[in-house]
């Protein structure tokens, strides 16, 4: 009875729009909340911060921007990378070029940039669907890092090779530290995971479900196809474009094509399969799987007898339970971790009744 809802009734159509209707949803989220904004930091160290937080973090943003993409309007992608990589570049030139601009403006015009981006590679949606815009978006890919590199106006002219990122200032404050690096990546992802409950819960979010299931049988009952799968992809390229921001400016330091490559775009994908499709808690639970797998395997890999297996095959090995587990996830459980979250919700709402 952990999650009864008795006695908890929606007296209007608002109340039932909510993004968290139970009672004990919300306290669980703010509870969260406070203990990812206070504690967190108080307890963390350097290598949590570095190496843990700020990649889950960005990596479930990346994901939830396909996951509305392809998860809830049903249009496939390959190009998330790409569009992560026009972000970074866009805020990049935003403060190198402009002195004193400032920080989460020029992530939010870097994140319009690559919404601009992104309606471009998909105006091939309002004419071909599934495998075929998978390839089409696949250009992106190939495309963006390559003109990232061709012309050296992106990166400010630098022949270094690699592009340190500006300093993380904020209305006077100092982000540069690990600490600093994870409260600014928590509090946009906060903000932005917000705004996507709200946006999967709206009319919006309710006709990119039905492009999703049907396009015909959508556009027959009056949904504009040209505006929601454009739509879909510009929101998707916005939130792709934030999290590439993070990725180069919060973890990585550095500003290269080479951080968004193709790999980093099949890895966002693994997220939302992983996580679960049409899913908002799914890309939390995916991106942790990602990050928190392969270092759960290093760690096992050392209490193996010395000499048994080196570097490169400890990591060999990485890829191929992690392909097997994939494989397993799409057959055994196609919608992924949530679906098992919501299990364990539905036996928690009638325990300790029955199980």
């Amino acid at each position: 009875m952990l999650f009864t809802e008795s006695g908890q009734f929606s007296r209007h159509y608002r109340e039932d729009r909510r993004v968290f209707r139970l009672r004990q949803d919300r306290v669980a989220l703010w509870l969260a909340l406070v203990f990812a904004f206070v504690a967190v930091p108080l307890l963390g160290n350097d290598y949590w911060f570095n190496a843990i937080l700020v990649p889950f973090l960005v990596l479930s943003l990346a994901g939830l921007g396909l996951n509305l993409l392809t998860g809830y309007a049903g249009q496939l992608s390959l190009g998330s990378a790409a569009f992560m990589a026009v972000g970074a570049f866009a805020a990049y030139n935003f403060l190198v070029r402009i002195p004193g601009f400032p920080l989460l403006l020029a992530f939010a015009l870097g994140g319009g940039v690559a919404a601009l981006v992104a309606v471009l590679f998909g105006l091939p949606s309002l004419r071909i669907k599934g495998f075929y815009l998978l390839v089409s978006t696949l250009a992106a890919q190939f495309f963006v890092p390559w003109l990232l590199v061709k012309y050296s106006w992106f990166t400010n002219h630098n022949t270094s090779g690699v592009i340190t990122a500006p300093p993380l200032h904020w209305l006077g404050f100092d982000l540069g530290s690990p600490q600093g690096r994870y409260l600014l990546t928590l509090g946009v992802v906060v903000a932005l995971f917000w705004l996507g409950k709200n946006l999967v819960c709206s009319d919006l979010g309710r006709s990119w479900m039905a492009v999703r299931d049907m396009d015909t049988a959508a556009s027959v009952i009056g949904i504009p196809l040209l505006g929601t799968k454009l739509l879909a992809f510009a929101i998707s390229g916005f939130y792709l474009g934030v999290a590439g921001c993070l990725w180069a400016f919060a973890y990585l330091g550095t500003v290269e094509p080479h951080g968004f490559d193709l790999g980093r775009s099949f890895q966002i994908l693994f997220i939302i399969i992983i996580g679960g499709l049409g899913s908002i808690v799914g890309n939390f639970l995916g991106a942790a799987f990602i990050v928190l797998f392969p270092v759960l395997l290093s760690h096992l890999a050392g209490y193996l007898p010395a000499g048994l297996l080196d570097s490169g095959q400890v990591e060999n090995l990485q890829k191929v339970i992690f392909g097997l587990l994939i494989i397993a996830f799409l057959i055994k459980e196609p919608q992924g971790l949530a679906q098992l979250w919501q299990r364990l919700r539905t036996r928690l709402r009638i325990w300790p009744l029955r199980y």
